[in-house]
């Protein structure tokens, strides 16, 4: 391709990119189509010579678009709903282009530095320890890995080499994030280490039960050596009591990571400092900006205290990688798994520049007030239940009524095509989820599900 032809579909795709996201709620919020249907629509082999960018881009409009489920419609209320802003979808732009791969300071200074920034900025702007150093991986479920890694490197440093975690057991919640057993798995502890701590009516981590579960494993002969407690559980947004199970991790020696991976962000509003009491002694602590900060996947900001033992962890260093130490001179590969590194702080950057503190602020106060709104007009109708507790933007209600009931009425409502909500169990009962996170959902859209499920639930 030469300049003359990317300049013209660079602003093609510019174009574009401005007009799908001004008439986003021109799609469906799910794709109508049946599984292994693009992949019958697409060739069996590859081309054997080049296509012309008209082709490609043409089929790029007529075939993978319609099968993408819309993640920035603002009727996308499920999971942990997110959204991708012309900010960082600009930093992503120049960030392909660069081409930066920062896994030594020299080979990409700006990754580095510019990734030490965004996050000191970050950190600040949340309350959290100014001596924290931090770093960006792709997803939680990476950040939480490489806190049970560092974990385990604190408790049994041989473990690395010998490959083997030796009866090291992890604590976590019933209602914490798989991650935390995928991690497990991926060091080397097993899942059978990973002890699920029994929660209160609240969802909340019980630390009278997690007092008992590392008694009994040290009692059996087993070494406790990490507890992971969660900042906005997943299901129900529910938080474990930090300060509490931080005592406990501090009279056990246990590695204590906080899992904040979606309610991290409401760190930036003073109102919410509550939720975070505690987690200045943690030793661990991921938040994914791409969830309820409105940067681009991917983006998860994992911080610690203890980054020497981190770094003990998982430095490994080839004749090939060897570089003159400075103490400024940050080499990222030191600290993970991965050897190669996406310049992802700088969609992070112009996120951050372009919203502001106060920006954001006020982006995710709307949400949480949505979500509020949404909350008290399913208690005010007599057949509908709250079924957690709706502390940030995300709320869990259901159907006074069977399993069945809550199902269908699901159904009926993400079949209207312009809003989508997820579901979750608790307490044995199939629940609703919503959960408003996207730069475009205003009230109207919230208000459409109301509609939705009114129509849907019998009277």
């Amino acid at each position: 391709m030469t300049p003359e032809e990317f300049r013209r579909y660079g602003h093609q795709a510019i174009d574009w990119i401005a007009e799908f996201l001004e008439h986003v709620e021109r799609y469906p919020v799910l794709p109508p189509v049946k599984p292994g249907e693009l992949t019958d629509a697409l060739p069996r082999h590859g081309p054997e010579r080049g296509e012309p960018m008209e082709a490609i881009v043409a089929d790029f409009e007529r075939l993978i678009v319609p099968a993408s489920t819309q993640w920035n419609h603002p009727g996308f209320l499920a999971y942990f709903a997110n959204s991708s802003t012309p900010e960082g979808i600009l930093g992503e732009l120049y960030a392909a282009a660069l081409n930066g791969n920062g896994m030594l300071w020299k080979t990409s200074p700006a990754v580095t530095e510019l990734e030490q920034v965004t996050l000191r900025w970050l950190r600040q702007w949340s309350g959290l320890p100014e001596d924290w150093f931090g770093l960006i991986y792709d997803t939680a479920s990476t950040s939480s890995m490489h806190a049970i890694a560092a974990a385990r490197e604190a408790a049994d440093p041989e473990s690395r080499t010998k490959g083997t975690a030796r009866g090291l057991v992890v604590y976590t919640s019933e209602q914490s994030h798989s991650s935390i057993e995928k991690g497990a798995i991926a060091v080397g502890i097993g899942q059978d280490y990973v002890r699920k701590v029994p929660v209160d009516a609240e969802f909340r981590m019980r630390p009278e039960a997690l007092a008992e579960l590392i008694e009994r494993d040290l009692a059996a002969g087993l070494r406790p050596c990490c507890v992971t407690a969660t900042v906005g559980t997943t299901s129900t947004t529910s938080v474990d009591p930090v300060p509490e199970i931080a005592e406990i991790a501090q009279r056990h020696k246990l590695w204590l990571h906080v899992d904040a991976a979606y309610a991290g962000s409401a760190a930036l509003l003073p109102e919410f400092r509550w939720a975070f009491e505690g987690c200045e002694r943690a030793d661990s602590f991921v938040t994914n900006p791409h969830k309820w900060l409105l940067v681009p996947m991917d983006c998860s900001i994992f911080y610690t205290r203890r980054p020497e033992v981190l770094r003990r962890a998982f430095s490994l260093i080839p004749e090939y990688l060897e570089t003159q130490a400075d103490p400024r001179a940050v080499n990222m590969m030191d600290y993970g798994v991965p050897l190669g590194r996406r310049f992802r702080a700088l969609k992070l950057w112009f996120v951050l520049r372009s919203y502001g503190r106060e920006g954001l602020a006020a982006v995710l106060r709307e949400h949480v007030r949505l979500a509020q709104w949404f909350a008290r007009e399913v208690e005010a109708d007599g057949r509908f239940e709250l079924a957690a507790p709706a502390r940030f933007s995300v709320v869990n209600f259901r159907y006074k009524g069977s399993d069945e009931r809550n199902r269908r009425i699901l159904d009926r409502v993400n079949a209207a095509g312009d809003v989508f909500l997820s579901s979750t169990v608790l307490s044995g009962k199939f629940t609703m989820h919503l959960a408003v996170g996207n730069q475009f959902t205003e009230e109207r859209h919230v208000r459409r599900v109301l509609d939705l499920l009114r129509s849907a639930a019998p009277a």
